[in-house]
């Protein structure tokens, strides 16, 4: 069986990397996907969902290397539920509301923001190159 998850968004906070105890390179960020509709009394709703999303290997360092908060990424992976649910982790906000978190291995990483929207040194580009780790060794992860 298999199953891939598509996220187009905006990174929330800069990517964080760190590496396992067997040297791998884990890197983590979040990003939030928001839409807008009208509910059935004509309101309009604001929608936002936010993700963790993980990387590993050289994509990890791929992601370290070229994405910070606020850049717009499109991601392809798949979702890691909860060992204790078999859903999204759940968690209790500071006022008290229930919320869920969704996590995703990524595999591919695009960044959708171009190199002159991102630097602030004004460097001319296309954007960013595609990455995809169509070779990461299922070995490698630690769990």
């Amino acid at each position: 069986m298999f199953h891939t998850i598509i996220v187009a968004g905006n990174i929330g906070r800069d990517p964080e990397m760190r590496y396992t105890p067997s040297g791998v390179a884990v890197t983590s960020f979040s990003v939030a996907t928001s839409r807008q509709y009208n509910n059935a009394q004509g309101q309009q709703v604001k929608e936002t969902i936010w993700f963790r999303i993980s990387c590993w290997s050289k994509l990890a360092e791929y992601a370290n290397n070229y994405l910070k908060k606020g850049n717009k990424v499109l991601i392809e992976g798949r979702l890691v539920p909860d060992p204790a649910t078999g859903g999204p982790r759940l968690w209790t906000r500071a006022d008290g509301t229930t919320s869920a978190s969704f996590e995703i291995n990524a595999v591919t990483l695009r960044s959708l923001t171009s190199r002159s929207d991102s630097d602030s040194s004004g460097s001319s580009g296309g954007g960013f190159p595609e990455y995809s780790e169509s070779s990461v060794d299922e070995d490698d992860i630690p769990f």
